[in-house]
């Protein structure tokens, strides 16, 4: 089977664009991935309406993505937190933020990165997990998977 003929219907972009597809979700998740949690300061941050902001956050709760803890009773408010589902988009954002650095027309970088261990300032990059060599789009290739199915031909 070629890629040409794999049906597009099980593709895991598509089902990740589903559910963090949109510059309104990126920017909650940004606000997340710097230790933002409450809902009123990431509305200050991101400039979302309210009602944007509830659902973007419900989708996200939803999903798995975050999770809610309650940190006041009277009333009820809470936190938002990621999960170990969210802290794996990590390099989604990170990738993001390269590429916004590098094609932005940024002057300067409003965030940079810090290696907690080292103190480095860096930038982490894709790397082959076997050879550890760093990889683009030149260095790889797809293939089918295991859950690659046949499109069907009418």
């Amino acid at each position: 089977m070629s890629l040409s003929d794999w049906d597009r219907d099980n593709c895991a972009v598509e089902k990740t664009l589903t559910v963090i597809g949109d510059k309104k979700t990126l920017l909650v998740l940004r606000e997340a991935f710097i230790g933002v949690r409450r809902f009123d300061q990431i509305r200050a941050n991101t400039g979302l309406a309210r009602n944007i902001l509830s659902d973007r956050l419900n989708t996200l709760v939803a999903n798995g993505v975050l999770r809610r803890v309650l940190y006041q009773e009277r009333p009820e408010r809470y936190e938002y937190r990621l999960t170990r589902k969210g802290i794996d988009l990590y390099p989604v954002l990170i990738t993001l933020m390269e590429w916004g650095s590098r094609h932005g027309e940024l002057e300067e970088p409003s965030i940079v990165l810090e290696h907690k261990s080292c103190g480095a300032t860096m930038m982490p990059h894709l790397a082959c997990p076997e050879c550890g060599e760093p990889v683009t789009a030149h260095d790889v290739r797809a293939l089918p998977g295991p859950g690659a199915t046949l499109r069907e031909t009418a």
